[in-house]
Order: C-alpha cells, then sequence, then structure tokens
C-alpha cells in the first residue's frame, strides 16, 4: 500500500468543476504511467526491453493538462518524458510496450525509436523525437497551418482539417529552454498570435546540471513575461487540483484567440534521467527524500482521501488491479516479433509518390511559349508562380522573399522578391498569406515548415544564402529526414528548401561561396537537386515541389544570370524525374561526370580538347545528387573506358569521391585507367579573385585531366 503523507490543506478544496469519476480516472491515469515505468525498467533489466525513460513525478500536470484538450482536433508535440500524458489522450498500455521491445506492430514507429516516442495521427500526436528544443517551432508551424488556412482561398480542403479555436501543446523540460529554438518559437507565436500552449516540466534538473545553472535566476516564466501577448502562468505540477487550474486558465486563453501561453510547471523527476544515468552521482540522499515527499501519485493520494472521494481499501483494489492489468499487458507484448530486417530501409521515402518515375518524366514533350530565351532565375519564377496557381498549399516563405512585408506600400515599390528576385512578384499575385517574410533565423524557417508539412501544406522556402543553411541544419538532419522513417510512415514532411550556392562570384568569400552538396546528399530521406541550366531548373523544381519527400534544391547563383544556360519556358507540365542524368556533350574516347558550374566548364574542356588534342569527351550532367542516375553514368563509361569526375566542392571527401567509388566497385571491368577527379582545393573559397581562381577548379584543370587520362 502506497505511504499517505500529509495533505498541505486539510479540509475541502475547490476542485474546479472536477466530479469523483474524473478525479479517479486521472488518479488511475497516472498509475498506470507509473506501472508501466516499473514494468519497463525490469525489461531493460531482462534484457527485453532496450532503453527506459521515467515520467515518474511528471504524472499529475500532464494528465492536468490532456483533460482540457480534444483529442484528435488539438495537436500535440510531446517530449521523451510524457508517458502520462499519451496514456490520458488514448495511447493504450500496449502500445507503450509494443515500442519497448521495439516491436514491428508498434504503431508509433515499427521498431525504429524508443520507447516514450509516441506518434498518433488519429490523436494528432505528432511522433516524438530524442532532440531537445526541435520540436517547438515545429508546433508553432502547426499551429500558423490554421492561422494561414482560415486567410487562403481554397486551402481548408485540402489540408488536415482544423477547428476554430485548435490549441497545439508542446511540452519540454526547463533545461530545453535554453536552446535558441524555444525563444525563436516565442518570436513568432507572438508576432502572429498563434495559439500555442509552451507547457514547460520543471523538475529542477537537465539531466545533471541544475536550473540556476542552465536559467538565469532560475526561473524560464519570469524571463519570458515581457513577450507581447504571451499569457504566463506557473503552477504546482505534482499537484493535480492546481495543475488542472492552471492549464486550463492557458487552454482557454489560446481558444479565445488570444495569443499562445506558457505554463511553467513545477514537477519533480523522482528517478535518474533515464536507466543509463544515476543521479545519486549529482543528487544528494536529503534532496532525493525531500522530492519523494512531492511525488504527485503519493499527493493525489492523499487528495482524494481527504475529500471523500475514495478511501483508503478502494485505492487500493484501483492499485492492485492496474498493476495486474500492466503485467498481462507487458506479457503479451513480448509475444509480438520484431521487423523482419528486409524492411530495414523501408520508409525513407514516399511509397505513394516516386518522383524518379514516369509520371515525372515529360522532358522530351515541352510545350513551349514563344521563342524567347530568358535565364535560370526566370524560368524558376514562372515555375513558382505556376505551380502557386496550381496547388493553394503551396507556401514561399524566407528571408527577404516577400515583395514588401508592409503590403500597404506596395504600390510605391518594385518589391524585393528575394536577393536574387527568384520569388518578385509572388507576393502581389498571391497575397501575404502564402509569400511572407520570416525572421534572420534559418531554424526558425525550416522548424515552421515542417509544422506546416505536417498538416498537408506544401512549404517551399528559401534559405537566402547556403553558407547560413547551418543554423538549421539540425531541423534538416534529425527531423525533417527522419520523420516518415522513424513514424513508421504515419506522418511526413514534404517541403523544397531552396539555397543559393556557390562560388565564381569574384568577392563571394568564405561566406558567399559554399557548396557543401555531399553534406545533405549522405542524410537518408533528402532528395538533393543540382540544375545547371534554366530549363532543367524548371522541370526539376516542378518535380520537387509535387514530390511527397523532402528536397534539398541548390540554385547556382552564377548560374543564375548566365546567358549560355538560357532557355525557354517549357509549359506548366514540364517535369524531369530525379535521377536521370543527361548527356549534354556525347563522345566516345572519355567521359566527364559533373553537375552545377561545372557543365559548362567541362564543355568548354571538351570542345578545346576535341579541337586540340582530337579527344572526343562526353559530359554528362547528372542534375541531382540523392537519387544518383549510375545506370546512365555506367552507359557512358562502358562505352568510353576513360572518366573523370568534375565537382566544384573541395576534393576530398565529395561527391567525386562517391561516384568513383562506385564506378570502381560496379565497373572495374570497363576502365582502361584510373577514375580521376577535379575539384577545388582543400580550402574555403577566398575573396581574392586571384585567389578564388586559384581555389575553384576552373576549364584549365579539366581539360589537364581529360589530356592527362587520355594518354594513359
Amino acid at each position: 500500500m502506497a505511504t499517505r503523507i500529509p495533505a498541505e490543506s486539510v479540509g475541502a478544496r475547490d476542485l474546479h468543476g472536477l466530479r469523483r469519476a474524473d478525479l479517479l480516472e486521472m488518479y488511475r491515469t497516472m498509475l498506470t504511467s507509473r506501472s508501466i515505468d516499473d514494468r519497463e525498467e525490469s525489461m531493460k533489466r531482462q534484457n527485453t526491453a532496450f532503453f527506459q525513460l521515467s515520467a515518474a513525478g511528471h504524472e499529475a500536470i500532464q494528465v492536468a493538462t490532456a483533460r482540457h484538450l480534444r483529442p484528435g482536433s488539438d495537436w500535440v508535440y510531446f517530449y521523451y518524458r510524457d508517458r502520462p500524458f499519451a496514456l490520458a489522450l488514448g495511447v493504450p498500455p500496449l502500445q507503450h510496450f509494443l515500442q519497448s521491445v521495439a516491436a514491428d506492430a508498434d504503431p508509433s514507429s515499427r521498431g525504429r525509436q524508443m520507447p516514450s516516442h509516441f506518434s498518433d495521427p488519429a490523436l494528432r500526436i505528432v511522433s516524438v523525437s530524442s532532440p531537445t528544443g526541435t520540436q517547438y517551432l515545429q508546433a508553432v508551424g502547426t499551429a500558423e497551418g490554421a492561422y494561414r488556412g482560415r486567410r487562403i482561398p481554397g486551402v481548408r480542403d485540402l489540408v488536415r482539417d482544423f477547428e476554430e479555436d485548435e490549441v497545439v501543446v508542446v511540452c519540454s523540460g526547463d533545461g530545453t529552454t535554453s536552446e535558441g529554438e524555444f525563444w525563436e518559437a516565442l518570436n513568432t507565436a507572438c508576432s502572429l498570435k498563434l495559439p500555442v500552449v509552451f507547457l514547460v516540466e520543471d523538475n529542477g534538473y537537465a539531466i545533471s546540471v541544475p536550473v540556476e545553472v542552465q536559467t538565469p535566476g532560475g526561473s524560464i516564466s519570469r524571463l519570458v513575461r515581457g513577450f507581447p501577448d504571451l499569457f504566463v502562468v506557473e503552477c504546482d505540477g505534482t499537484d493535480l487540483i492546481d495543475a488542472y487550474e492552471k492549464s486550463g486558465a492557458a487552454i482557454r486563453y489560446c481558444r479565445e484567440g488570444r495569443g499562445p501561453t506558457l505554463v511553467h510547471a513545477h514537477t519533480v523527476r523522482l528517478r535518474p534521467h533515464s536507466m543509463s544515468d544515476d543521479d545519486r552521482g549529482y543528487r544528494s540522499a536529503a534532496e532525493r527524500a525531500e522530492m519523494s515527499l512531492r511525488d504527485p501519485l503519493l499527493r493525489t493520494r492523499s487528495l482524494l482521501i481527504e475529500e471523500g472521494i475514495a478511501d483508503e481499501g478502494e485505492l487500493d483494489a484501483i492499485e492492485t488491479e492496474i498493476a495486474e492489468t500492466i503485467s498481462e499487458v507487458a506479457d503479451q507484448a513480448l509475444a509480438y516479433p520484431q521487423p523482419d530486417p528486409a524492411t530495414a530501409t523501408r520508409w525513407l521515402y514516399s511509397e505513394r509518390v516516386d518522383p524518379t518515375s514516369d509520371e515525372f518524366d515529360t522532358e522530351d514533350r515541352p510545350e513551349y511559349e514563344g521563342t524567347r530565351e530568358v535565364t535560370m532565375l526566370d524560368l524558376l519564377n514562372r515555375c513558382f508562380a505556376d505551380e502557386m496557381e496550381r496547388d493553394p498549399r503551396v507556401l514561399c516563405f524566407g528571408q527577404d522573399v516577400a515583395d514588401a512585408s508592409r503590403e500597404e506600400i506596395l504600390d510605391e515599390v518594385p518589391g524585393k522578391g528575394g536577393v536574387f528576385k527568384v520569388t518578385l512578384g509572388l507576393q502581389r499575385r498571391f497575397g501575404e498569406h502564402r509569400v511572407f517574410n520570416s525572421p534572420v533565423a534559418e531554424a526558425n524557417i525550416l522548424g515552421r515548415a515542417y509544422g506546416l508539412a505536417i498538416r498537408g501544406y506544401k512549404p517551399v522556402v528559401e534559405i537566402q544564402f547556403f553558407d547560413y543553411i547551418w543554423p538549421g541544419f539540425h531541423q534538416i538532419r534529425n527531423e525533417i529526414a527522419t520523420i516518415r522513417y522513424r513514424s513508421g510512415n504515419g506522418w511526413c514532411a514534404p517541403m523544397v528548401i531552396r539555397a543559393p550556392y556557390g562560388g565564381y562570384l569574384k568577392g563571394g568569400s568564405i561566406y558567399h561561396s559554399q557548396t557543401g552538396a555531399s553534406t545533405f546528399a549522405h542524410i537518408p530521406g533528402l532528395r538533393v537537386i543540382l540544375p545547371s541550366s534554366a530549363e532543367d531548373a524548371a522541370g526539376l523544381l516542378r518535380t520537387a515541389i509535387r514530390c511527397d519527400d523532402p528536397v534539398i534544391f541548390l540554385e547556382h547563383k552564377h548560374l543564375y544570370r548566365q546567358i549560355h544556360n538560357k532557355g525557354r519556358y517549357p509549359g506548366k507540365e514540364f517535369m524531369i524525374p530525379f535521377g536521370k542524368a543527361k548527356v549534354v556533350r556525347p563522345g566516345a574516347d572519355l567521359t566527364v561526370v559533373t553537375c552545377g558550374a561545372l557543365v559548362k566548364r567541362s564543355l568548354d574542356a571538351a570542345r578545346i580538347a576535341a579541337e586540340h588534342h582530337g579527344i572526343d569527351v562526353e559530359v554528362l550532367d547528372i542534375r541531382s545528387i540523392n537519387p544518383l542516375d549510375m545506370e546512365r553514368i555506367a552507359d557512358s563509361v562502358r562505352k568510353t573506358g576513360r572518366v573523370i569526375v568534375a565537382h566544384e566542392d573541395a576534393l576530398s571527401w565529395g561527391i567525386g569521391a562517391e561516384i568513383s567509388a562506385r564506378i570502381a566497385d560496379e565497373l572495374f571491368p570497363w576502365l582502361d585507367g584510373p577514375v580521376k577527379r577535379v575539384a577545388a582545393k582543400d580550402v574555403w573559397v577566398a575573396y581574392s579573385p586571384q585567389l578564388e581562381e586559384a581555389i575553384l577548379p576552373q576549364v584549365g584543370n579539366v581539360l589537364d585531366a581529360i589530356v592527362e587520362l587520355a594518354a594513359y
């Protein structure tokens, strides 16, 4: 029997409308969570479960908050200590254990995620990930989806349904509020007055780091009170009634459309951070004993007895019943098999839409409009506009992409439309709710895009310069690229991430000349595209927008306004499938596999090689890195027997290394010489034009490699 502790106040309390059945149901949920924790710990010691994260001490605030929500209507972004919350919203105990044992039948992740990483599209529980803080911006993006959906004609029936007064709850521990993405999320939530409830479950520790080391003054709620329209409440998260009252006030504020709220709930973490941690190394025995007195289960039991809700015998019977039930459910879960190893790579990409298929191949059937050739920039803009006209779910945002954030001055100014003008005029045509500027914060752009894509929007976001994509890399690698896989295909976040990249600018220097495409090609779940001509850019962008996967769409700044790669607009249905390389110059003696700005340089080198050395060079533009058209590369190499891989990024660890390795592995019998690479030096691009020319690969470098390899 649980030990009874003295109540802080004896006598009748205001139960805020909670009836006996409500209180007993909440207590049962709290007990169920603790019982699952206990059994999981036992399973971990027996090696039938492989990780364990306890929610002990957090039960009251979670079940209290859940009581105010509408499962399947409101949205929830948990963190990994929210088991009681999941139970209260309707995730049954068996699903908890199926995740513990990594069962194929686990609906949250199909054996791909740790326990307590819940996911349920029907309940609008978005797949939990382990990184701390990424969920804040995603929750803001999901709330923004309803905000914009009410203002965009024709979109409501195409995205996940939303209620007029829905809310989005995003949970975290106190340590996570140290992440910059927490503050970025507050910025946007307050700017747009979005109905986001930031639930901070403050147990005083971020693993071993105490709150006073994490947070200036030791209180996140005191720090954020200056944010406009943010309603801040503080509660005892171990007191069921106080937690119910305060969380209810916060959720009502959001439902009324008044803005976001922050609930600062003081909880206790009664067990180590996880079973991989030992809190005796950093918490004294006296502190652990003091925390145990605030155990929400003991406090709730005392409340029920003192308020005459139930007697000790009745509560003892409930505890016994739940313990027996959980034991039976755990045994059931142990009988489920783990996933078939043959499915290990399943759900990296959409099984519904295949952007490599013939469905996306209309390259041989262009419907040109007129004879005028225009630049890559022009055709990207035209394609973008046509896709926005076709599909109201397509949104465009990023830094400076709008014509003017202050719409009232649009008649007075020409408009910005991005630093390179790719998005010029789109806001004028489609309005401020489909084309809009973001803060100067790359994670903000990408996290919000994730939250919008979850709802069914198709964000096409711009990172103003590829060189500054790195603050958002966390969102790309750990969140956007993994969501389909880690949720067992329960969720997806298709979007297009446009990024102007590359050098050859004479003055671009270190921070406006980066390439780095291989970094993204190394991430499972992403598509990585690099067009080199105007028409290819239009066809590949249309495929990217209609694709059901996240796409990194790299637009070379140097190629935006070049004359040599101009083209005519090939029509509203012109598409090029991903993974389809293009022979831009046929040849018989030697193959150059290339992409981006090196296509033109390779063509120039091939022309000189033919005219002055009698070498007939085939030039192959791969156009996409992931997927890579190895079949067409192989066809060319089998024909010529010699191959060079030429790319703009640094030589070491680049795409040339990967393509060369595949050629050596798969095509060795057809090679008549070594596979050679031409690339930039392993150094940053310098500001001096003379240094830049020496660092980046030039026509002469490609020509030298051709002559040398042909003579082998």
